[in-house]
């Protein structure tokens, strides 16, 4: 059954519209301040939370495996306005003529943005078959200062998610402060492992993706600095660093205390529903590009965002993404609300007929 094109482009402008509109709100924040850097940070924040208690405007497409250049095109524009966003943001918090007050709420606006679209973006990217498009977006994570991410969730992530062998799936009780420091560590690590491995076993003799990675994190730096000396690589440090801790608190809320079974020694049932937790909230998902449908993204991860789905039997946080990352940033408050889901979750996989 092939999909309903207008349907489609009505989706598409739903996805452009969530996404592109904070470009130009935090945009105009740091070029004039004032009211404008207020408005960048609230349609992050209340907005987005309020939208999200809106009843659902739209659906999947009808043909779930079509191709939808559409989105290709749409993430192409975000990952472009990223690389624009990026300087201008350490202009405007390192030498723009504002107030300490507007760079408090441009600083959050532009986290939140880099840490909650373009990192959704650049993971839609690395996952497209389209070498193009996967080199744009390991650029975005190498201008947050977490190029070896393009290795790690590809090739260490999707692997082990929801495993012990996974740095970025947390276990049951630990919190994200001890969980933040071993999911980057661990990463880095881990995807310099398979991409090691990987290169042994090819013979390749090109380019080590570590030293693009590290390389362009230095040429990143040294741009900052050109723009505002060492405060403005103090600031874009700050910034970039808030925009993946972010990456990784979402790493942490959607795969939280959920675990495969071990069917023989380091070997584990194969990843399905179960094993990430997932939101229905449309506008916060328009705006992240589908990415709390994380259950479908591990069952089928070249599958574009736009046809990502929702079923019944896939784990579902009790409210938003957002508004989970922002309660897993209180362990004893987030542990009361989640331990007791996961305890169910597990329970109810438990009594499920094992894969074959």
């Amino acid at each position: 059954m092939m999909s309903n094109p207008t349907k489609t482009a009505h989706i598409i402008r739903f996805f452009a519209l969530s996404t592109l509109a904070p470009v130009a709100l935090l945009s105009l924040g740091a070029l004039f301040g004032g009211l404008w850097a207020v408005v960048g940070f609230l349609y992050m924040t209340v907005l987005a939370y309020g939208f999200d208690q809106l009843v659902s405007l739209a659906r999947d497409p009808a043909d779930p495996e079509a191709e939808f250049p559409d989105a290709n095109a749409l993430s192409t524009i975000l990952a472009i306005s990223h690389f624009a966003m990026m300087p201008l943001a350490v202009w405007a918090l390192s030498v723009g003529p504002f107030a300490l007050w507007e760079r408090i709420f441009m600083f959050f606006g532009f986290g939140l943005f880099l840490g909650q679209v373009s990192n959704s973006n650049a993971h839609e990217l690395i996952h497209r078959s389209d070498r193009t498009l996967r080199r744009l977006g390991t650029w975005v994570y190498i201008t947050l200062l977490f190029g070896h991410h393009a290795t790690a969730h590809v090739r260490v992530h999707h692997r082990y998610a929801a495993s012990p062998d996974d740095p970025n799936s947390a276990p049951l009780g630990m919190s994200y402060y001890r969980f933040l420091p071993r999911a980057w560590i661990g990463s880095f690590k881990a995807g310099l492992r398979e991409e090691n491995a990987l290169r042994a076993r090819s013979g390749n003799t090109d380019l080590h993706p570590y030293a693009l990675y590290i390389g362009g994190a230095v040429i990143c730096l040294f741009i900052a600095f050109q723009i505002g000396g060492i405060l403005g690589v103090f600031k874009y440090i700050l910034l970039a660093g808030y925009a993946s801790s972010q990456l990784m608190l979402s790493d942490y809320v959607q795969h939280y205390g959920l675990r495969r079974a071990e069917v023989s020694e380091g070997k584990y049932e194969p990843v399905g529903p179960a094993h990430s937790w997932n939101n229905p909230q449309w506008f916060t998902s328009f705006l992240m590009l589908n990415a709390p449908r994380h259950s479908d993204h591990h069952a089928h991860p070249m599958k574009p965002y736009i046809a990502l789905d929702l079923s019944d039997d896939m784990p579902r946080l009790p409210r938003s993404l957002p508004a989970m990352a922002t309660l897993a940033l209180i362990p004893p408050l987030w542990f009361k609300v989640m331990d007791k889901r996961v305890a169910r979750v597990m329970a109810d996989a438990d009594s499920a007929p094992t894969p074959r």
